[in-house]
């Protein structure tokens, strides 16, 4: 993906104001910067965003969880508990659209950053705030990461082996999940905006986020009273549905119609299964999954992945490889789809990341700028968006302001 484009943006011309940190936040405006807007990341001095830290692996010093999530921005150094800091801020979201912040619940009031203050002097802005739980009940207080709420959300119970422990998901998929949630919130205010001249207050939370992505399982829940279970790869309801082991690694296998039991059957050679009244329809298949499962198996285990592979597609059964991340970025289909970016970057060389997922006919997403270094933007922020003097930008930093 090129990281210059001469076509318009969908969010281009508007400016966000970023405080958020970790994967959320960071995640919710890099789409946003993806799609166009100028994100101003404000981070701490010295330090900056928690991110910047966790690794290894670090390549030039930066680390490879703060460059996944933070392209497309302007980094600015802002000290918040210099009152002259404070104040930058509250100018800076004059002249924005949008600001995000993931502090705990009340925090920004104490530092004059909440949003009916901000709402005070840019009626404009569409101020959305990120946190654990919410802006209100009993919980409030309670601090939280991806992990912590996607047990309390119901994912980790039902993710792991059926006999075995709840486990997390492997990638921070409640905190990517609010992110994309928070994008989308963000555009539709501002569309709203377009039409009432009225910015307005969003309020994400990861839980609730979390239990919104439980889908059909918080439906059969709710609708039929029925437990939630752990299946491993397998699926509660149909069958074969699920991961088995072929000769050299695994194959993921989704049997999800009738049609497509019958094309199964006769590519893996096994035509006797259709006549079998153990196995003639779904719901008899999951009745008896403990008598077919170990059956597939045993055949499986046979032929390589790609053999199965090979036979399956013929057969249009819907199939995939376990990949790795080797597997996955040598992968034709990711290559062809541009999914894989090359960023020039000041310390780094040539940076790779993952391309922008959604495709846009008329107005396609770029990566217009590598994740910033640390306050790499502060100066020409103050000066192109603030339109401070360069003797106003040391008289802030000589009060600790910026840096």
């Amino acid at each position: 993906m090129s990281n210059s484009c001469t076509v318009d943006h969908p969010l281009k011309g508007y400016r966000v104001l970023d405080l958020s940190r970790i994967l959320a936040g960071p995640y919710c405006t890099m789409i946003l910067g993806d799609q166009g807007a100028e994100v101003i990341k404000v981070e701490r001095p010295g330090v900056g965003d928690d991110t910047r830290t966790w690794g290894p692996p670090f390549s030039s010093g930066e680390s490879a969880y703060y460059l996944c999530c933070n392209r497309n921005k302007k980094s600015v150094v802002i000290d918040l508990k210099k009152p002259a800091g404070l104040e930058l801020i509250r100018e800076l979201a004059k002249v924005s659209d949008v600001m995000v912040e993931n502090f705990t619940p009340g925090l920004t009031k104490r530092f004059g950053l909440d949003y009916e203050t901000i709402h005070k002097i840019n009626p404009r802005l569409v101020y959305c705030s990120i946190t654990a739980y919410g802006q209100d009940g009993p919980y409030v207080n309670r601090p939280g990461y991806d992990m912590v709420l996607s047990a309390a959300g119901g994912l980790m119970y039902i993710t792991g082996e059926h006999d075995g422990n709840p486990c997390k998901v492997g990638v921070a998929i409640t905190d990517v999940l609010t992110g994309v949630y928070a994008s989308g919130a963000i555009t539709s205010a501002l569309l709203w905006r377009e039409r009432s001249g009225q910015g307005q207050y969003l309020d994400v939370s990861l839980l609730d986020v979390q239990v919104s992505g439980l889908a059909n399982i918080a439906s059969n829940y709710l609708v039929a009273g029925q437990e939630a279970q752990r299946w491993g790869t397998a699926h509660e309801s149909i069958v074969p549905y699920q991961v088995f082991d072929a000769k050299d690694r695994p194959i993921s296998i989704a049997v999800a119609n009738q049609k497509l039991w019958v094309n199964f059957c006769k590519a893996i050679g096994k035509d006797d299964w259709l006549e079998d009244a153990r196995f003639e329809s779904n719901p008899k298949r999951v009745e008896n999954r403990k008598i077919l499962l170990p059956l597939i198996d045993e055949l499986f285990a046979q032929k390589t992945c790609d053999e199965w592979m090979e036979i399956l597609v013929e057969a249009a059964v819907p199939c995939a490889p376990v990949n790795n991340m080797r597997h996955l970025f040598d992968d034709p289909q990711l290559i062809h789809r541009n999914m894989i970016a090359e960023v020039p970057h000041p310390t780094i060389g040539t940076l790779r990341l993952t391309g922008a997922p959604i495709k846009y006919s008329e107005t396609p997403a770029t990566i217009r700028r590598h994740p910033p270094l640390l306050g790499e933007h502060t100066d020409e922020v103050m000066a192109k968006v603030m339109g401070y003097s360069t003797d106003q930008i040391d008289s802030l930093k000589a009060r600790g302001a910026i840096t």
